[in-house]
């Protein structure tokens, strides 16, 4: 690869990002779960969330598409995945990310006698049964033996059944009414998962990350897959790859990516183009929190406490704002926040997105723009 590919700009970089995310060219319902699946997993920690992630990158979804995929067709299966958050995953990907997932020492995970007591009284209450949270604390207590174990399960906030879902002992099944219920992956899917070597399935992940978030430091590819970001870790995991990643500079920073997008990014531009994107969306989960994707003055209205992270405005794969929005009486309510004034082009491609979003709401729509 000629050297001169590999010096890239920012501008480069963002516009192939959101091309990989669909927010250039959008995709279509059919393929909803080969879209999570390749923006490695919607975040689901608030459903609504993870089905707007999806109405941004998807022409003509119906609102309830994300949720038959998920719990009629099971096309797509709900667990704690990267960094122990709840994620959407495709169906047909889940034996690679579990193989990757058994590679985590996170929440237990590195094993422990309690530990494994509790993931192996948590598979065998669920094999073949769907329970609700209470049920399951009732059973595992049973078991076990042990009547901590039942308030752990109760009260945890998924703490101590993350390391279960890692080993695919328990994933979400629908819930019933206001009960949030579970089962295990291969209970819900009525198939055997197949699972590859861990340390391949992880190599796998990490080529598929950088399919979509490329070019990363190691330091960004450890904070997506464990957490706080730590070097050492994600530089075991790019130099596992070998030669199928590079080293690239994005205006100076080295950074890494897939050989074969190198030269797409080479000769991308920016197609002036603005989003509205969900909270928790993975892609601003994914970009780099700081200039020039978002100046550090905003980063506090971005990333939040206790791990909000905003719905936010992307305008030419920057985040130039915040926004909001209400749905209530057949009418949704958006209201804009930018962080500064906005080019004629993105307030009305703003607009638009916000009229998109009311249509799929099936609601007539207010606009408000803050300043």
């Amino acid at each position: 690869m000629p050297e001169r590919e590999r010096r890239l700009a920012w501008e480069q970089v963002l516009a192939w990002r959101m091309a990989r995310h669909h927010l250039l060219v959008r995709s279509n319902p059919q393929r909803l779960a080969r879209v999570a699946g390749e923006v490695c997993g919607l975040h689901a920690q608030v459903m609504s969330s993870a089905q707007l992630s999806a109405w941004a990158r998807i022409d003509n979804l119906p609102p309830d598409a994300v949720d038959r995929a998920l719990w009629q067709r099971r096309t797509l299966v709900k667990l704690w995945a990267a960094r122990g958050t709840l994620h959407l995953l495709p169906a047909t990907d889940v034996g690679t990310w579990l193989a990757a997932l058994s590679t985590q020492t996170k929440f237990g995970n590195a094993g422990g006698g309690e530990m494994n007591n509790l993931t192996a009284a948590i598979g065998a209450a669920l094999d073949g049964r769907v329970l609700s949270r209470d049920d399951l604390a009732d059973e595992v207590a049973r078991i076990t033996g042990d009547p901590s174990h039942a308030e752990k399960i109760r009260f945890s906030w998924g703490s101590w059944l993350k390391a279960a879902s890692f080993r695919g002992l328990i994933c979400f099944a629908r819930s019933d009414g206001n009960r949030v219920r579970f089962t295990s992956v291969e209970t819900w899917l009525r198939r055997k998962v197949d699972r590859p070597d861990p340390h391949a399935a992880l190599r796998e992940i990490t080529l598929r990350y950088l399919a979509a978030y490329a070019p990363a430091t190691p330091e960004q590819v450890a904070g997506w897959w464990v957490g706080p970001p730590t070097r050492q870790r994600g530089k075991r995991m790019l130099d596992a790859l070998g030669g199928d990643a590079v080293e690239v500079s994005v205006d100076g920073t080295p950074a890494w990516a897939l050989p074969q997008d190198v030269g797409e990014m080479s000769r991308g531009g920016l197609p002036d183009m603005a989003r509205l994107l969900p909270a928790f969306d993975p892609w601003t989960i994914g970009v780099p929190r700081h200039l020039p994707v978002l100046d550090p003055a905003y980063r506090s209205r971005v990333f939040r406490p206790q791990g909000w992270i905003s719905p936010v405005l992307a305008v030419n794969g920057r985040i130039a704002g915040v926004w909001r929005h209400t749905h209530t009486d057949g009418r949704v309510t958006v209201e804009l926040e930018p962080f500064n004034r906005l080019p004629p082009w993105a307030c009305r491609q703003l607009d638009a997105e916000a009229r998109r979003l009311a249509a799929h709401l099936g609601a007539d729509l207010t606009i408000a723009v803050a300043g």
